[in-house]
């Protein structure tokens, strides 16, 4: 299996930035893409981004777009997401996850097979 761990995320003020990284390790490591999604509490997980391993596409949920910027480094089989403009509605348990296959259903949790423990980012007003 593949075990991805996030980290990065911390507390901060309504207006800055934050960069999450998320790095894969197991058996050889050649996914389709990676994407990352947060959850608030009592609610469901949502999209964030997503990113394909061998060309670099990106696609982001309309609620970031322009503030958000997910890249990665395929040497180091590591994503990241970096987040500007953080707002209070941002706050939430961020995810990464690898996308094996291809799929029209890059923003949708069962694209995904693999998941990451979470890494908490708290925007305060």
């Amino acid at each position: 299996q593949v075990q991805l761990v996030e980290s990065g995320g911390e507390s901060v003020q309504t207006g800055g930035s934050l960069r999450l990284s998320c790095v894969a390790s197991g058996r050889t490591f050649s996914p389709y893409g990676m994407g990352w999604f947060r959850q608030a509490p009592g609610k469901e997980r949502d999209f964030v981004a997503t990113i394909t391993w061998r060309g670099g596409t990106t696609y982001y949920a309309d609620s970031v777009k322009g503030r958000f910027t997910i890249s990665r480094d395929n040497a180091k089989n590591t994503v990241y997401l970096q987040m500007n403009s953080l707002k209070p509605e941002d706050t939430a348990v961020y995810y990464c996850a690898v996308r094996a296959y291809a799929s029209t259903s890059w923003s949708a949790t069962g694209a995904y097979a693999y998941w990451g423990q979470g890494t908490q980012v708290t925007v305060s007003s």
